[in-house]
């Protein structure tokens, strides 16, 4: 039987009086094996429409208290988080199965929820019992859906993007609008469940709220400052620093600070709290980078940086032993106004009559090239790792790659995934040490660009020895394949055309700068990004 007939037979099951169909006032629960259904289609295609078609025909179907749900699913992720559970403990469940598709969305999110929320003595034994219990009821397709949920092996192309655009296609609602409510609320599920229920009318109660972080605005890379200027005119030149992003909120005294994934540090970093909380205004919400200082005022690398971040412990001799600076280049609220849809010279104004020039990172307004590349050399000489270029008309696109803000580093780099890791040889014998490198497909995937084994310390290969076994998904050979899940900024010298790889193009002199704990894998470099610097590159002859 069809799954939408089967789904609208098992919902009149539960409703009185529905025989025909379900009453108007029925309670309409979704089929997990619906949603999996919609997941096969999205990962059979490469197509982004048909992507967005197969998702939003899942939404349109879906109640408002499932939207949440089936997004969070499809981005293969759960509501809950990772929740702790095994690849060996869910594989241990699927000897028996059921015949017949019964469990729905709401259903195994709850399931889920109480396995989160279950603690304390003897709440193993429930835990267990609970996830036993509920794969009893799964059908074999479900449970391996189930089990590639629970572990991170979902992928079926449904980045941010696409679901984004799914959920426009299926509320009717501007992609601009429902795009925007995503930024705001930091959550693309809860921007679903309003778009589809409520429609327009409801997106537009969201608005940057203070101690609600916001997505970051990105950036693209430029081929230099002559380019990045020639692209945007008479543009702001910053120092890029090679720190954390984070984003400080202030009502009074009270101060939140947040990193680039929206999680709250504030407790880690004390003396950025301070900061805020002596300044005079009562309500900010400024963007900026920390960064770790020498003794001599040189930035420390981005790795001691992080050492920072995250940790509850021995904040103040961590403080003493790594003091932070914090250099913010935006503000996006002062006072009661919200700025964020407002030009970036505006912006920077309210940035320089909220904060102190110490806590701003310098910035020049040219349009001349000369002038930029002294101001670019003058970053470089300081330790910094290249400018930033923005346009002073351009609106803060968070959670994006705006065409507005460009970045130029001494060397080229991206930031890719680990997509599998070799046994190493000699000395490294024992250790996974050669890297395969992906950039992310906006469509769906990853597109391989080589590999790289060099710039890797023994503490390094090490640590990444440990994680990736921990994401292993599989072995041919002496190659690990793992889930793409750890971002990796690679240094290189130019790009060639390889037939090599899928993609067609490879890294030449590829080496590891270091692992990007801060970005997600979603957030890493696309390939149309390494196809136009490869374009750049031809341009120049070189």
């Amino acid at each position: 039987m069809p799954l939408r007939r089967l789904s609208r037979r098992l919902r009149c099951t539960r409703v009185a009086g529905c025989a025909a169909g379900p009453t108007h006032n029925a309670p309409v629960t979704t089929l997990l094996a619906t949603l999996i259904e919609a997941s096969a289609r999205a990962a059979a295609t490469r197509s982004r429409i048909a992507k967005r078609d197969a998702i939003a025909g899942l939404l349109r179907e879906a109640e408002p208290a499932e939207v949440g749900i089936a997004v969070a699913w499809l981005a293969g992720e759960t509501r809950q988080g990772r929740i702790g559970v095994g690849y060996a403990t869910l594989a241990a469940l699927r000897a028996a199965h059921a015949a017949e598709p019964t469990l729905t969305l709401v259903e195994v999110d709850a399931a889920f929820e109480r396995y989160a929320s279950t603690a304390g003595k003897g709440s193993a034994a429930e835990r267990s019992s609970l996830l036993r219990g509920l794969f009893e009821r799964a059908t074999a397709s479900e449970q391996d859906f189930l089990v590639r949920l629970l572990v991170g092996e979902l992928r079926q192309g449904a980045l941010e993007g696409v679901m984004l655009d799914a959920i426009a296609a299926a509320s009717g609602v501007p992609l601009a609008d429902v795009r925007r409510a995503a930024m705001v609320t930091g959550s693309v599920a809860e921007a679903g469940r309003v778009a589809i229920a409520e429609g327009a009318a409801g997106l537009a109660r969201f608005a940057v709220a203070l101690h609600r972080p916001i997505q970051p605005m990105l950036a693209q890379p430029a081929d230099g400052v002559a380019d990045a200027l020639e692209r945007l005119g008479t543009a702001a030149v910053e120092w890029k620093v090679d720190g954390a992003r984070v984003q400080a909120h202030k009502t009074g005294s009270e101060v939140r600070v947040y990193t680039r994934n929206l999680n709250d540090v504030s407790e880690s970093v004390p003396e950025i709290v301070e900061a805020l909380q002596a300044l005079p205004a009562d309500e900010l919400i400024l963007d900026g980078e920390a960064v770790a200082l020498a003794a001599g005022g040189a930035p420390q690398p981005f790795q001691v940086t992080m050492r920072r971040f995250g940790r509850k412990l021995d904040v103040a001799r961590m403080r003493a032993e790594l003091p932070l600076a914090v250099f913010f280049f935006d503000c996006l609220h002062a006072g009661d106004v919200s700025l964020i849809d407002r030009p970036a010279r505006e912006r920077f104004d309210a940035l320089a009559a909220a904060v102190p020039p110490p806590l701003v990172v310098p910035r020049l307004v040219t349009a001349d090239v000369g002038a930029a590349e002294d101001f670019y050399a003058d970053a470089l000489a300081r330790g910094h790792e290249g400018v930033m270029v923005k346009a002073l008309d351009g609106r803060y696109g968070a959670g994006s790659r705006g065409a507005g803000w460009l970045k130029v580093k001494r060397a080229h780099t991206l930031d890719l995934v680990v997509l599998a890791a070799e046994w190493g040889n000699g000395r490294r014998r024992g250790w996974l040490s050669n890297l395969h490198l992906g950039a992310r497909d906006p469509a769906g995937g990853w597109v391989m660009l080589g590999k790289t084994f060099k710039g890797m310390t023994d503490a390094l290969i090490e640590w990444q020895t440990h994680e990736l076994l921990a994401r292993e998904s599989g072995r041919s050979g002496h190659v690990v394949h793992v889930r793409p899940e750890l971002v990796v900024e690679i240094a290189f010298n130019d790009l060639q055309e390889s037939p090599q790889y899928p993609g067609g193009l490879a890294l030449r002199f590829a080496r590891v700068k270091g692992y990007r704990p801060d970005k997600r894998a979603d957030e890493a470099d696309t390939i149309d990004t390494v196809r136009a610097l490869h374009a750049a590159q031809l341009a120049r002859g070189s």
